[in-house]
C-alpha cells in the first residue's frame, strides 16, 4: 500500500499543476465584464461599524465584489479547475491515511511525510478559502507552494521505519503535527494574499483582480485560523517535550522557530485589531510569517538540534 500511497500523491501532484496551468490561462485570458452603475456602488469588506465605507473606484472592482456572498461557480475550464483540485485534496487524503495504516502511526514522523502532510495542509486551506471568497487569482500563488511541498517529499527518502524513541507518543505525535499542518496551510494562503496585495498596483494590466481589502480580508482570517493552531502546537509540543526529553523547554533551533513564528503573527493580530493596521505593513509582516513558517520546518537541517530527525 506505500506504492499506492506514492502513487496517488504524485497523481494528486499532477491535478494541481494541472488546475494551475489552466488558472493562468484563464486569469490572463479573461475579459472584464461590464459593469452597471448601479453594481459600482460601494462595498465594505471586513470592517465593522468603526470603519466607515470605502467607496471603490471602477478599477478596484474585483472579480466578486461582494465578498459576503460568493457567486454561483462558473463551468467551463475553470469549473474543471476547481474540481482538480478538490480531487487532488481526496486523494492526499486517501494516500496519507493509506500511508497511516501501513505504519501504524500518523504520517508525521520525518522530512517525506510532514512534507506530503504541508502539501496536504497547504491545498485544503485553499480550497476551504477558494470556495468561501471564489478568489480565482489565489491560486497562482498558493498552488506553486503545493507542488514545492510535494517536489520535495518526493526527493526526500519515502520507506517507511519505526518511530525514534523520541516520537514514541502516537497521541501526541498526531495532534502536535495535525495543528502545525492546519496552521501553516492557512499561513500559506496569508501569505499568498499579502503577496498579491502588494504586487496589485504592478498587474494593472491583469483584469479581475481581487480588490485591495479583500485580500487583506483572506490575509486576517488566515491568521485567525493559524494562531490558535501554532498556540495549541506549542504547548502540545511543550508537553511532550518534558514526557520525551526531561524539560518542557530546550531552546532548540526548531523550539525557537516556532516561538519567533507565534510571536510574529502575535504582533499582526494585536496590529491589526487594536492599532487597525492594514495595508502594505500589515501584508510585509504576513510574509516576514510565512518566511518564519519555512524556517521553522527547514532550519533544523541547518542547525541541527533535538529535532533534527524532523
Amino acid at each position: 500500500m506505500l506504492e499506492l500511497s506514492r502513487a496517488l500523491l504524485m497523481g494528486a501532484t499532477g491535478l494541481v499543476i494541472v488546475s494551475l496551468i489552466i488558472n493562468v490561462v484563464v486569469v490572463a485570458t479573461r475579459h472584464r465584464k461590464p459593469v452597471s452603475k448601479a453594481a459600482r456602488k460601494p462595498v465594505a469588506v471586513g470592517r465593522g461599524a468603526s470603519h466607515p465605507v470605502s467607496p471603490l473606484s471602477p478599477a478596484e472592482f474585483d472579480e466578486n465584489p461582494n465578498p459576503a456572498v460568493a457567486p454561483a461557480p462558473q463551468r467551463g475550464v475553470a469549473w474543471f479547475s476547481d474540481r482538480s483540485v478538490e480531487v487532488a485534496l481526496l486523494a492526499m487524503t486517501v494516500a496519507l491515511i493509506l500511508r497511516s495504516v501501513v505504519t501504524g502511526h500518523a504520517p508525521f514522523s520525518n522530512q517525506y511525510e510532514f512534507a506530503c502532510a504541508f502539501g496536504w495542509g497547504i491545498t485544503a486551506a485553499y480550497v476551504y478559502f477558494e470556495r468561501k471568497y471564489r478568489v480565482r487569482t489565489l491560486s497562482l500563488v498558493v498552488l506553486p507552494l503545493v507542488v514545492t511541498a510535494m517536489l520535495y517529499a518526493f526527493a526526500q527518502g519515502s520507506e517507511a521505519a519505526p518511530l525514534m524513541p523520541a516520537l514514541q507518543n502516537r497521541l501526541l505525535l498526531t495532534l502536535h503535527v495535525i495543528t502545525a499542518v492546519i496552521a501553516y496551510g492557512a499561513a500559506a494562503v496569508s501569505s499568498a494574499a499579502a503577496i498579491l496585495y502588494l504586487l496589485r498596483p504592478r498587474l494593472t494590466k491583469i483584469k479581475g483582480l481581487p480588490s485591495a481589502d479583500l485580500l487583506d480580508e483572506i490575509g486576517y482570517r488566515g491568521i485567525v485560523i493559524c494562531f490558535p493552531m501554532l498556540t495549541i502546537m506549542i504547548i502540545l509540543g511543550a508537553i511532550w517535550a518534558d514526557i520525551a526529553w526531561g524539560r518542557y523547554w530546550s531552546w532548540d533551533p526548531k523550539e525557537t522557530a516556532a516561538l519567533v513564528t507565534w510571536l510574529i503573527y502575535g504582533a499582526y493580530l494585536h496590529a491589526r485589531v487594536v492599532r487597525d493596521w492594514r495595508g502594505n505593513k500589515a501584508a510585509w509582516l504576513l510574509i516576514l510569517g510565512f518566511a518564519a513558517v519555512v524556517f521553522t520546518f527547514l532550519g533544523n537541517h541547518f542547525f541541527g538540534g533535538l529535532h533534527s530527525y524532523a
